[in-house]
């Protein structure tokens, strides 16, 4: 259930990107749906290989190169999906800060919520 319910929320925040950020585009709530699923598992298989091959980066950078890896995930997750679309390299980095947000206060919210499981 909290599964079903944290893909839902996360294809809204993906809406609710697109309707604060010109830049990114969704074209509709089942390629948010599809989108939020590809983006889960970009984020759970290719992010922790991407992290480390750019460890030494990340390190001299402070740990602001992953704000560029969550950029890339975002990106890519638009090249996979025809319902998101992204416009360019700025756009994807802007977009995926914003759905990093969101992704940070429903985590919080679902925390709360299935605090007794």
């Amino acid at each position: 259930m909290k599964l079903i319910l944290k893909w839902l929320l996360s294809a809204a925040a993906l809406l609710a990107v697109a309707y604060l950020y010109s830049g990114v585009t969704v074209t509709s709530f089942t390629g948010a749906l599809v989108a939020a699923a590809v983006l889960g598992a970009l984020n759970m298989v290719v992010r922790p290989l991407l992290v480390l091959l750019t460890l030494p980066v990340t390190v001299l950078t402070l740990g602001l190169f992953l704000f560029v890896v969550n950029a890339l995930m975002f990106w890519a997750a638009a090249g996979l999906v025809s319902g998101l679309n992204v416009n360019g390299f700025g756009a994807a980095l802007l977009g995926s800060l914003i759905y990093s947000v969101l992704q940070l206060a429903i985590d919080f919210l679902l925390e709360r919520l299935f605090l007794n499981d």
